[in-house]
């Protein structure tokens, strides 16, 4: 019934042009693989300007937002607050998978499940300056442009493609945290709160199927040729993004500064190690990516590529709805630790995959590992965070996502030249293992922590 209710809000047609809207950025780094590697017959440069792409995309990433109420910033081991808090009834952009009653930030501030979707601290900071419309339109605009540019720039050399890559990631629209502003600010004008966590709720999904999707396109768009899918996110900006973007509300959101207040610090040790955490993530990531398009290279179906990593979308998005039914018992720590475990056995299966020949199938199962474990750095995340800088804190989160990303596809890209399509996927695993002592490491100094009196200081946290 909610989510009837919500269609009813904006029209039906802004469903569909939503999600058409965020398919260039499910498809850019795929698409940019397969378009500089056709282009100089090298993984390890082709990796080099996707990583280029995802670093430009998470400079700065730490914008700030308004303050909209008080709470001390907890540590990784703070109790949740009670299912009937206010808090409760607004959700974030992953808390609304766990269980009981929806977690998150306060309603209008925006969560991102894969961490490369909050937008560029340039076009953030513009948005709530000088309006979602005109920045979500010139972003298009501009990243239309740049994608072009990056088409031309790998006929012509290497400097100049790296260059295109890296203005391509500084100008991508920032679709996610744009629409989650907006479903806020039409929500609260209808006088229909009650229906933001389901808009969230709703957005979380449509992440997830677009990540599905936009490698499925690139896979099919190969095809056609190794400019065809970068083309496409082209076309897809022009006939979908920006129309998407001028469908927004025009006006700035943020207000006007009072004069004598002041944020609540960030609790930096417990965030730097969430961000460690996504970064590793992120490396996955990176790492999948390239593995699967030096795999189909190797196959003689370069166009298989994008249909693999769809796999491994699918598998994420299902268990990330299941999440929804784990019982509340399950903490966010030990879902933290066992999630992380969980990788590391989906990184392996991936592994045990190539040499048995049964990639396609390795690619579901690994899939199924990576929701759990984003959810969980969100819900521990957004636990740490004072509510006046939840979105600043998410963010910081955020910004591991494309600088792991980058990483893994650099790395990958360089194994890939010299040990071929199981050394590109080697760092998956690495990661994971990473990933896993890290979770390990701050469970135990949680656990230290709280089994001992005395107040509890940011450097506890962490156990550092």
């Amino acid at each position: 019934m909610a989510y009837r209710s919500l269609l009813r809000v904006p029209g039906a047609g802004f469903f569909p042009l939503g999600f058409l809207a965020r398919l260039p950025y499910a498809t850019s780094s795929l698409a940019t693989l397969v378009l500089v590697r056709a282009a100089f017959g090298s993984y390890a440069f082709a990796g080099l300007a996707a990583a280029a792409q995802g670093i430009a995309n998470a400079l700065g990433r730490v914008r700030e937002v308004p303050p909209a109420s008080r709470r001390p910033a907890r540590t990784l081991a703070a109790p949740p607050e009670s299912p009937s808090t206010p808090s409760t009834r607004t959700s974030g952009r992953h808390a609304d998978r766990t269980h009981r009653t929806p977690r998150g930030p306060p309603s209008g501030r925006t969560t991102g499940l894969r961490g490369h979707d909050l937008g560029s601290p340039v076009a953030g900071a513009l948005a709530d300056c000088y309006g979602h419309r005109l920045v979500g339109a010139l972003c298009a605009l501009a990243n239309a442009g740049a994608l072009t540019g990056l088409v031309v720039a790998s006929h012509t050399g290497r400097p100049s493609t790296i260059a295109a890559a890296a203005l391509a990631g500084l100008t991508q629209p920032p679709v996610g945290s744009l629409v989650r502003v907006h479903w806020s600010r039409l929500l609260r004008a209808r006088e229909r709160t009650d229906l933001v966590p389901t808009a969230l709720s709703y957005e979380a999904s449509v992440d997830e199927i677009s990540f599905v999707a936009g490698p499925a396109l690139v896979g099919l768009l190969t095809a056609l040729g190794p400019t065809a899918p970068t083309l496409a996110a082209v076309a897809l900006l022009l006939l979908a993004t920006l129309p998407f973007a001028l469908s927004l509300a025009p006006g700035r959101t943020a207000p006007r500064p009072v004069p004598g207040t002041s944020r609540t610090p960030l609790p930096r040790l417990p965030l730097a190690v969430m961000f460690l955490a996504m970064a590793a993530m992120g490396t996955v990531f990176g790492a999948v990516q390239t593995g699967v398009t030096a795999y189909a290279e190797a196959r003689g179906h370069p166009g298989g590529a994008g249909l693999l990593y769809a796999l491994f979308g699918v598998g994420s998005a299902l268990a990330g709805a299941a999440c929804a039914w784990l019982p509340a018992r399950f903490t966010p720590h030990h879902r933290y630790v066992t999630f992380a475990a969980t990788l590391l056995l989906g990184t392996l299966v991936l592994l045990a995959g190539y040499d048995l020949h049964a990639v396609p199938a390795a690619m579901a199962v690994a899939g199924v590992t990576v929701a759990p474990y984003m959810i969980s750095l969100y819900a521990l995340t957004e636990r740490l965070a004072p509510a006046d800088r939840a979105t600043a804190a998410l963010t910081i989160l955020c910004a591991g996502g494309p600088l792991g990303t980058a990483t893994g596809q650099a790395l990958s890209g360089h194994l890939a030249d010299r040990h071929g399509p199981a050394g590109a996927f080697l760092p998956a695993p690495l990661a994971a293992g990473a990933a896993l002592l890290l979770a390990v490491t701050v469970v135990l100094a949680d656990r230290r922590r709280t089994s001992r009196p005395g107040p509890t200081t940011e450097r506890d946290a962490t156990g550092g």
